[in-house]
């Protein structure tokens, strides 16, 4: 064997492979700009989605505002009365609180029953034990502050005062003796 054909076919066998690293680089040049294509897409998808959430909370937002604005209208209504000498400010305010509880409602808002309930860390927040022997220990006896919920979720805990019955803990450790 002659050094000739090994030479011949090693040229032919770079001119493939560099025809094989051209055609290589070029498909990878396609699927870099594709990747970029894509890239572009996505972000400006996101964008997209994200300016419809801000539009859609701003149409709620909006929508909420304009319930409340006549009950700011009433309010100011209330206070012009109350300054010609009109005795009717409580039963104004009364009403405009009557407005906003129904819009509260509507919109998902309800009280949290606290009065008479036993206290419960979830919706009530304790800021005061009372000694009592009228009520059974552990009992929400005053309300200071109301609680809400929003959809079944805590909004704002009720602000209560506990009963604290010393009766029922000396029976409780009068059993544990026993």
């Amino acid at each position: 064997m002659s050094p000739k054909p090994k030479l011949k076919d090693l040229q032919k066998k770079l001119a493939e492979l560099e025809v094989s690293l051209e055609d290589e680089a070029k498909r990878s040049e396609r699927y870099l700009n594709q990747l970029k294509y894509a890239k572009a897409d996505l972000e400006n998808l996101q964008k997209q989605n994200q300016k419809r959430i801000e539009d859609t909370i701003s149409r709620a937002n909006g929508r909420l505002l304009m319930e409340l604005l006549p009950i700011l209208d009433e309010l100011e209504m209330a206070i012009e009365a109350s300054k010609d000498g009109e005795g009717k400010i409580v039963e104004g305010v009364d009403m405009v609180k009557g407005k906003l509880g129904k819009v509260m409602t509507s919109e998902g808002v309800k009280p949290i029953d606290a009065l008479g309930e036993p206290f419960d860390p979830r919706y009530h927040e304790a800021v005061l034990e009372v000694d009592t022997k009228d009520h059974p220990d552990g009992t929400v006896i005053e309300e200071i502050r109301k609680g809400y919920t929003y959809n079944s979720r805590v909004l704002r805990a009720s602000m209560v005062k506990v009963a604290r019955n010393r009766s029922s803990d000396n029976d409780k450790e009068e059993d544990k003796d026993e």
